[in-house]
């Protein structure tokens, strides 16, 4: 069973900064695009940024400028820095990630994360 647990998010003031971090486990046999969307209350939920299996990212303009989207295949391990950030990037973060397992390939979504930032 893949999971894929995410950290790193809480109550930050506006102007700061914060460090998302989501491991995937369970019987990965490889792991290609990986990424980091969000959901604001009453919204939908929004890319904000992904990286594909050769280190190839993509930002929301929202995002660019000020967030950084990286990854570390030797933990199964995708991050997010968030700098400078603002009243409007509140949050739920939720990160995807597209896993090859038993021969399957299929998206799988971690639980979420609360980023909260304070004006």
């Amino acid at each position: 069973q893949v999971q894929l647990v995410e950290s790193g998010g809480g109550l930050v003031q506006a102007g700061g900064s914060l460090r998302l971090s989501c491991a995937a486990s369970g019987g990965i046999f490889s792991i290609n695009a990986m990424a980091w969307y969000r959901q604001a209350p009453g919204k939908q939920r929004e890319l904000v940024a992904l990286i594909t299996s050769g280190d190839s990212t993509n930002y929301a303009d929202s995002a660019k400028g000020r967030f950084t989207i990286s990854r570390d295949n030797a933990k199964n391990t995708v991050y997010l820095q968030m700098n400078s950030l603002k009243p409007e990037d509140t949050a739920v973060y939720y990160c995807l990630a597209t896993i090859t397992r038993a021969l399957m390939t299929r998206n799988y979504w971690g639980q979420g994360t609360q980023v909260t930032v304070s004006s």
